[in-house]
């Protein structure tokens, strides 16, 4: 689907695929600190990565209806910033011989907010930027993006971590969003801020109307439940599947590398794919095609075993389950900004992600515990057996009729 979205969409991608890469570069970077340099225990490991995700989310309420008033592309600037000051601070600090794991923590919880502000800002700015009916094509070029980090970035973070340690790919990571704020600057004509009557001060009950739209809106509803619950499902297994892998199978850390990342190319071609597919088949026969294979193969991780065949096991049920995702999240994405205003934008994307990143920490901690008390493999077969549940939450056809309907003009252009 050769569409032309113009310059500023070419910087906004630019802007995005560089931060991606630096973030898919430093993957795995904070536990190792933490474990290497600080001398962390296994728990402290884990609420590293639970508390970002958790504090970071509560952090970031009041930011949706904070980024609806403001133009949009001074907040992705500011984001940005404070994501590189928050990660240089990393190893400078660690040349001064003050680096603390209270500061990785402080760290993790700040550009785990930023990121939040900067997706609703993006998001907002997107739906300005680009045409109703190109939507769907600008998601799967951000998606696809997104894969091939994920392939090329651990590999390359791992090699640069072996040979230069975990302190440079944060620094690496750091000057990525230096490098985004550049792009986004570079965007040229119009922003986008829902009006605010200048009296007026923030309510509490604003901190919910993003909530409160989802929950009206009887398609994003679906789709909200659907996606918070399948996200935090698969999230859950991911330490689990880690700790399968590496320490009862003894995999070697190429195997466990080449597992996460073969696959992930999936995802580019499932990216590449949606926008031809939805022209021939229509949207919501896609959307529901993908949604309901996407809660199928993780099952067939029940069947990991040592060895090659394990190995075997896991790229292709992986490579499967991310293809699926590829084609199923440009859709899902599309969807719910065309079904939002202009002036919600903002609200609902951030309490998209907030509700996403709680979801997530919280069924990291109860598959932890499940998995002490059963096994890693136990815990992965049940995460699996309730994926198969959840294509039920997703929107019945009479909500989405086909062909999709782009957003009026001055919906999607206004500023």
């Amino acid at each position: 689907m050769r569409v032309r979205l113009g310059a500023g969409f070419g910087w906004l991608w630019s802007a995005y695929a560089v931060s991606t890469y630096g973030t898919w570069i430093a993957f795995g970077a904070f536990p190792l600190i933490a474990v290497q340099v600080l001398e962390s225990p296994a728990f402290a490991v884990s609420l590293l990565e639970a508390a970002g995700l958790a504090v970071a989310a509560i952090v970031a309420v009041p930011l949706g209806p904070w980024v609806e008033h403001r133009a949009k592309r001074p907040v992705m600037i500011a984001m940005d910033l404070v994501r590189f000051l928050a990660m240089a601070s990393v190893p400078i600090t660690y040349l001064l011989g003050l680096l603390s794991y209270g500061q990785l923590l402080v760290v993790s919880v700040v550009t785990g907010t930023a990121g939040i502000a900067f997706t609703a800002a993006s998001g907002a700015y997107l739906k300005h930027l680009v045409r109703g009916d190109h939507l769907l094509v600008a998601n799967g070029r951000f998606e696809g993006t997104a894969w091939v980090a994920t392939a090329v970035g651990p590999p390359l973070g791992g090699a640069l971590i072996g040979l230069l340690g975990p302190i440079i790919t944060v620094g690496a990571d750091a000057l990525s969003y230096l490098l985004s704020a550049f792009g986004v600057l570079r965007i040229r004509g119009g922003d986008v801020a829902a009006p605010r009557d200048p009296g007026t001060r923030m309510r509490a009950a604003d901190l919910l109307d993003g909530w409160r739209f989802i929950l009206h809106d009887r398609v994003l509803r679906r789709l909200f439940f659907n996606s918070v619950t399948v996200s935090g499902l698969i999230m859950a297994t991911l330490p689990l599947l880690s700790v399968l892998l590496l320490g009862q199978y003894h995999f070697p850390a190429w195997q466990y590398g080449l597992a996460f990342g073969l696959p992930a190319v999936g995802g580019f071609v499932g990216a590449r794919l949606s926008a031809r597919l939805v022209a021939r088949h229509g949207r919501y026969r896609v959307l529901i095609v993908s949604g309901w294979l996407r809660s199928l193969f993780p099952l067939g991780l029940a069947f990991t075993q040592p060895g090659i065949p394990g190995l075997l096991t896991v790229i292709v049920v992986e490579a499967l389950l991310i293809t699926c995702m590829g084609v199923f999240n440009p859709i899902h994405a599309t969807e719910r900004l065309q079904r939002t205003p202009v002036d919600r934008t903002a609200r609902v994307l951030t309490a998209w992600s907030i509700s996403s990143k709680l979801a997530q920490a919280a069924l990291m901690l109860i598959w932890g515990v499940l998995a002490t008390l059963t096994s890693p493999l136990a815990a992965i077969t049940v995460s699996g057996v309730l994926l198969l549940a959840t294509p039920l939450l997703l929107p019945k056809a009479t909500h989405m009729p086909d062909p999709a309907v782009a957003a009026p003009a001055e919906d999607v252009r206004s500023a």
